[in-house]
């Protein structure tokens, strides 16, 4: 018996001795997992990195042994182990201000992230053109009153609205498939900036996770799941500009649960001789509880509704002329109303310790009306060329993913596999000529879009030592149904199509202060309903072939680089097309370019970014010469000074440029580039109030925001002429604001 309680306490001893297994979750205040947390076992040198659930395991731990758990934007904290956190570790951190020299390069495919996650962190968002600059080398332009869809370029693309940047929120799409406007014309003004918690994005179309419309790249933003306190801010400037934000906490010390609820209105005139009339109205809610210990349930809600005035884009040769000013039009009596209704519920279950399921559903709302005038009276020298877009839309969704970890011997493998739906249903999808904005002189096009996406993926990550390999696959399957009303006998239009598309992406991670990636894959964008079923077109679902090299050093403690080199080639494009005011399919054509950012911290208080990105774009099907991509950028970039925490003084300087760049295919009409800076400075008075001013255009450059080389006619010209029409940038513009926290 003696012999036997001897064995038992040496057993015992190896045990604390040689080291066992700890599991852990680490979370936020609010009871959210963190995921990505750095976990070191200071004693034992074993590390592991958080999952999605915030839950690690790591090997070679025992009692009295020292754990350091540390992320950016969190107070490191260690904990000395003992019998009773062997049993059930949990660590909750608190945030902090941002350092750069605590950023350690981990073994991830996309590690760009944690760039944008730095950008957010040192100069949060606080308007909603802001949401989409935060993604490196993004250059946008608004070009229609303030309410429609802004125009987006990246990597030599003019993406017009969305036609090839796959955009989503909370795992609900944006793009709007056959929209009446353009394909994956994709509205973001619904989103409230300061509910923004995160942006995640990438580059090409390396990712299984992302389908249609993921060609150049995507963007996804999360919310807030809650909020530290509720918040009053009001703004007011020139143009009769004014917003009101309120943000408000509804649960109060509640430990399993939280809801907040938020609500925004803007109105602004804008610096045009015709004014705007611009107001927009969105109220945002969210409810999060917790089913178990680990399993989540979130629930959101939300409503945009917009309306505006716009004076289009006016000639150049107007304004040369002295006829009208920069800010004056030729048909004042253009603009719309649009609105969007989104509910979502979000699971995050716990299926084991090495699984967890990612799942929402997902139902949207939306309408659109939308009045242009781009050729003014080339078609109709009587009643002009006024155009009339209208829909009405609803979509239903699902999307669910189960992420496993695995472990293979030495190898750690990750695997994540996923389906999902969508289905549209779009209602009275009309182009009609009009006259001011009332009387529809003949419809153009009008009909019913029912249109559905399945998919199913699967992504493998392996590691081996200091590579990562991940191979993946995505299937997509499309029907497209369409029932033209402007025919006199009811005929349903229906086609299918699916498309298979792979990924490869390699990850060396030198040190932690340096990683090389390569990336390959295939990517696509669906082509319009009408387009399809119409005119038969061949390219249901044109390919994108892409292929990425570069790395991410971080050469001092407070520098951090990223290099890529690309190449894109492009099955098919789609070119917008002015007279009509549609999107119309042209050819193949590629791309590559160079990709280059820096980050730097000068001081805890002060913070440079900058990225540029050198594009050489062209089209495969035409001869040399004439072979230019209209509105393609060829260099582009973006950056700034931002100031966080000097005293109670917080701001920034921000800064885009675009080069000037062909607008028509042989380059003979230019679309001419800007500089442009922006400048913001905040003083917190104490702990509740917080005084803003903010401008943008500094130095009010007279600078030309979208360009478009289109052929119009004047009511007293007897010819076409075609050359560049402009919407101008906004000129000086200041505002103030002041912010009540409590």
């Amino acid at each position: 018996m003696k012999s036997k309680f001897v064995l038992f306490i040496l057993i015992i001893s190896c045990l604390q001795t040689f080291g066992q297994e700890l599991k852990g979750r680490v979370l936020d205040v609010f009871n959210a997992p963190i995921e990505n947390a750095y976990v070191f076992n200071v004693t034992s040198n074993s590390h592991t990195h958080t999952d999605l659930n915030g839950s690690f395991k790591i090997t070679n731990s025992k009692i009295g042994d020292i754990i350091q758990i540390g992320i950016l934007g969190f107070e490191k904290q260690e904990v000395v182990l003992s019998k009773t956190s062997f049993k059930d570790l949990i660590i909750v951190l608190e945030t902090k201000i941002f350092q750069l020299e605590e950023l350690v390069l981990r073994k991830e495919i996309n590690a760009l992230q944690t760039i944008s996650k730095i950008d957010l962190l040192v100069n949060p968002v606080n308007n909603s053109q802001e949401i989409l600059r935060k993604v490196p080398g993004l250059i946008i332009g608004q070009h229609a009153g303030g309410g429609k869809a802004e125009q987006i370029f990246l990597r030599g693309f003019d993406i017009d609205h969305g036609t090839d940047i796959a955009l989503s929120v909370d795992g609900m799409p944006i793009n709007m498939v056959s929209h009446a406007h353009g394909q994956g014309y994709s509205d973001l003004h619904f989103i409230i900036p300061e509910t923004i918690h995160e942006i995640d994005f990438g580059k090409g179309s390396y990712y299984a996770n992302q389908g249609d419309f993921n060609t150049a790249g995507y963007v996804s933003f999360s919310t807030k799941s809650s909020l530290q306190e509720s918040t009053i801010s009001l703004e007011a400037g020139q143009f009769n500009s004014q917003r009101f934000l309120g943000m408000f906490h509804l649960l109060e010390n509640k430990k399993d649960e939280d809801a907040y609820i938020a609500i925004e209105y803007i109105a602004n005139d804008g610096p045009f001789e015709s004014p705007q009339n611009f107001n927009r109205l969105n109220v945002f809610a969210k409810y999060n509880t917790f089913l178990t210990g680990k399993d989540r349930v979130i629930a959101t809600a939300s409503h945009f509704t917009s309306s505006w005035d716009a004076s289009g884009q006016i000639p150049k040769r107007e304004v040369e002329n002295g006829n009208i000013t920069r800010f004056g039009a030729i048909d004042d009596t253009e603009g719309g109303t649009t609105s969007r209704t989104n509910f979502n519920v979000q699971l995050n279950k716990v299926l084991s310790e090495e699984s967890i399921l990612k799942s929402n559903i997902f139902y949207s709302n939306y309408n659109f009306e939308l009045f242009s005038n781009f050729t003014f009276f080339l078609e109709d020298p009587i009643n002009g060329d006024q155009i009339k877009q209208f829909e009405n839309r609803d979509i239903f969704g699902a999307n669910a993913q189960i992420i496993s970890n695995k472990e293979y011997g030495d190898v750690e493998a990750k695997f994540t596999k996923g389906i999902g739906l969508r289905y549209d249903l779009i209602n009275d999808i009309e182009l009609s000529h009009t006259k001011n904005r009332k009387e529809v002189i003949d419809k153009i096009q009008l009909g019913n879009v029912r249109q559905t996406n399945m998919y199913a993926f699967f992504n493998s990550e392996f590691e081996l030592g200091k590579f990562k390999i991940s191979p993946a696959v995505r299937l997509d399957y499309f029907k497209f149904i369409y029932n033209d009303a402007l025919q006199t006998d009811y005929k349903t239009l229906t086609k299918n199509k699916a498309i298979v598309a792979p990924k490869l992406n390699f990850l060396y991670a030198q040190n932690d202060n340096l990683q090389w990636f390569f990336k390959a894959g295939i990517g696509f964008h669906s082509n319009d309903a009408r387009v399809v079923l119409q005119q038969n077109a061949d390219k249901i679902l044109p390919r994108a072939y892409g292929l990425d090299f570069g790395n991410v050093w971080k050469p001092t403690k407070n520098m951090v680089l990223n290099t890529a080199v690309w190449y894109l080639l492009s099955e098919e494009e789609f070119v917008y097309v002015g007279d009509a005011g549609i999107i119309e399919p042209s050819g193949e054509s590629e791309r590559f370019g160079l990709d280059l950012g820096v980050r730097y911290q000068f001081t805890d208080w002060l913070f440079f970014n900058t990225d540029l990105t050198f594009t050489k774009a062209r089209s495969l099907e035409n001869v040399s010469g004439e072979d230019y991509i209209p509105l393609a950028p060829d260099f582009t970039m973006a950056g700034g000074l931002s100031i966080s925490n000097l005293g109670n003084f917080s701001g920034g300087l921000q800064y885009r440029f675009i080069d000037d760049r062909p607008a028509n295919e042989d380059n003979s009409i230019i679309a001419e580039g800007y500089f442009i800076a922006d400048f913001n400075i905040n003083y917190k008075m104490n702990n509740n109030i917080t005084l803003g001013l903010a401008i943008e255009n500094i130095f009010d450059v007279a600078w030309n925001e979208t360009q478009f080389a289109t052929e119009s006619r004047l009511q007293n010209e007897a010819n076409a002429v075609e050359e560049i029409h402009f919407t101008p940038g906004t000129p000086f513009f200041a505002k103030a604001s002041i912010h009540y926290a409590f």
